[in-house]
């Protein structure tokens, strides 16, 4: 199979610079796309070339099958690197690249329609042998499957989405008498996000930690493991901090996980990069939570600690060729932290969208530090979009040296215009819990209870988290 030769990337800000940096590194020519709120960016100007394919709204553009199918024929493309977010986990766009002619730098469509599916996933771990959260392997079909469940299992419990991601269509019930509403409304939310209303249930897990392995796979059925992140730092079920190594996870459960990836992979069919995501409960017991079929946001963690470049293996991937690697050649150096920086008001989390009147960024070193970014002093910040405006990146020797780092470079860190989460991330970094590694996905929810901001505000509790 022909290596890559152009890379249309479609998607938008912080990670087109990424995958054009790698892009440039192997000789790759890139394309780049843009609505027309964002036609203005100035990494376009880096590409060989930029295709305007819609208006602000993300239905017209970045998420317009069409229009990028477009932008392809019309640059000459020969694959296409979708990012996170957006289509990037979409198998109809998979298989309409593939149908163009060109490489879908991901999973086949084919794997991606099947592990679409949460139940389907659930249901190979458990032929695995993988543990998975206790709950339901099929789908809900109302209200009296709740009432049933709970009889046996016992409240609290949680209703899930089957197709859904990004932190939605999660609703924890209580008790019965929420059954009704829970489910009645996160039908509703699964049929107007992702056109699919079914759900299933799974027992809450009190005070989890969040725990992924990346991974690497080719066709030729070889999977390498390049490390655990915790990322039990999350508000709205999305995260905000991750790292790696976990501070809690054992050379033997990291053992365990990277075996539990493999079979997984190999049941799947999967080829590419991608995450297995895993919560482990306050006892120390694992359990396989879903899959991740993309490039996270939070890989640069893992290529700090691996020295592995990530999309260059995806690139090699998609061309066809086997990895050159084996799990005996991956190496775990030091520790890595990445914190996101969203701008939202730091209290409510709202989106803060406007124009960037002043930007000062620290200055990198390549190897203690790593800022991943596509802002520009008088840019625009625009409603549309996912406010994520940058991720800051840190490598210690130690976890306390590669806090440190990382504090630094938030506290240098200047962003004017617009409401930014860097306040949030210095105070979970200074917070005695974070340094002890006592984490688990309710961490904000304690800590902001009686926290303060540095302008001395205090932090309320946030009800809708």
């Amino acid at each position: 199979m022909p290596a890559i030769k152009r890379v249309l990337i479609a998607n938008r800000g912080e990670i087109v610079v990424r995958v054009m940096k790698t892009c440039r590194k192997m000789g790759i020519e890139t394309v780049a796309v843009y609505s027309e709120p964002d036609r203005n960016l100035s990494y376009l100007k880096s590409a060989d070339e930029a295709y305007c394919i819609g208006p602000a709204n993300p239905i017209k553009s970045y998420l317009s099958i069409e229009a990028i199918l477009e932008a392809v024929k019309k640059s000459g493309a020969d694959a296409v690197h979708p990012g996170y977010g957006f289509l990037s986990e979409n198998s109809l766009f998979a298989q309409a690249v593939d149908s163009a002619g060109a490489k879908w730098v991901g999973p086949p469509p084919s794997v991606l329609t099947a592990i679409d599916s949460k139940c389907y996933c659930r249901k190979i771990a458990t032929d695995e042998g993988v543990p998975v959260v206790p709950g339901t392997i099929d789908i809900v079909r109302g209200v009296d499957d709740i009432v049933a469940f709970a009889s046996e299992h016992g409240y609290p419990l949680v209703l899930k989405l089957d197709k859904g991601g990004g932190g939605k269509g999660i609703e924890q019930v209580q008790e019965e008498g929420q059954a009704k509403e829970a489910f009645e409304r996160l039908s509703r939310i699964g049929l107007m996000a992702f056109g699919h209303p079914e759900s299933y249930i799974e027992k809450l897990i009190l005070a989890p930690r969040h725990i992924e392995v990346q991974f690497l796979a080719d066709r030729a059925g070889n999977c390498v493991c390049l490390g655990e992140r915790e990322c039990s730092i999350q508000r709205r079920y999305q995260k905000i901090i991750e790292e790696s190594p976990s501070p809690v996870v054992s050379v033997e459960d990291r053992a365990r996980l990277f075996d539990y990836t493999a079979h997984l992979v190999k049941a799947m069919g999967y080829e590419g990069a991608g995450t297995m995501e895993f919560l482990r409960s306050a006892d120390g017991n694992y359990y396989f939570m879903e899959i991740n079929a993309r490039l996270q946001v939070e890989h640069p963690v893992s290529e700090f600690l691996t020295g592995i470049d990530i999309v260059e293996e995806q690139l090699k991937i998609a061309s066809g060729e086997k990895l050159d690697i084996g799990q005996k050649d991956v190496s775990f150096n030091g520790y890595s932290i990445e914190a996101r920086v969203y701008a939202e008001d730091p209290v409510s989390f709202c989106p803060s969208p406007g124009t960037i009147t002043r930007l000062r960024i620290p200055e990198v070193d390549g190897k203690h530090l790593r800022i991943d970014h596509a802002m520009d002093e008088g840019g625009a910040v625009p409603p549309y979009y996912d406010p994520l405006l940058a991720k800051v990146i840190s490598w210690g020797e130690s976890r306390p040296e590669a806090i440190g780092y990382l504090r630094d470079a938030l506290a240098r860190l200047q962003i004017e215009g617009v409401k930014t989460t860097v306040p949030v991330d210095i105070l979970i970094l200074d917070s005695q819990e974070y340094k002890a590694g006592d984490l688990h996905t309710g961490f904000l929810e304690r800590l902001f209870a009686t926290a303060t901001l540095e302008d001395g505000s205090i932090k309320p509790l946030w009800p809708n988290m």
